[in-house]
């Protein structure tokens, strides 16, 4: 009965096989339509050599204009800048440092950083155990 039924299958697939050669076709657009012509790729596809003087370079921020119509920005003295843009990239202490610090003594800043860092930590860990279970 089984081998019945296999040989049953296997005649039913050989049947529709001629079928699925017509509906097996790409039902979206062919990549690649709008390649140039002659465009192998190769020496093409290497980054140009800037066409921008070292004095445009150094005196601008090339790449930084968001405007249709504006212009780069120039580059300013330190002096101009505010004095938090220096800070930006400074190390600030991670909570396992701020752990071993008295909390009383942190200076506020870092006292704000230890709250926070410590909340997500104690969220995490409450939504692993939930997770668990």
């Amino acid at each position: 009965m089984a081998m019945r039924n296999t040989v049953r299958s296997m005649e039913n697939i050989m049947m529709l096989e001629p079928a699925s050669r017509f509906v097996d076709f790409r039902m979206y657009a062919a990549a690649g339509g709008s390649k140039k012509k002659g465009s192998k790729g190769g020496a093409a596809d290497a980054p140009k050599a800037s066409t921008l003087s070292k004095e445009v370079k150094s005196t601008t921020v090339v790449g930084a204009n968001i405007l249709k119509d504006g212009t780069d920005p120039k580059v300013l003295q330190d002096s101009e800048y505010p004095d938090w843009l220096w800070h930006l990239l400074d190390k600030r202490p991670a909570l396992s440092e701020l752990q071993r610090k008295d909390a009383e003594s942190l200076p506020f800043e870092d006292f704000k950083r230890f709250v926070k860092l410590d909340n997500r930590a104690r969220i995490k860990e409450n939504n692993s155990v939930k997770a668990k279970n």
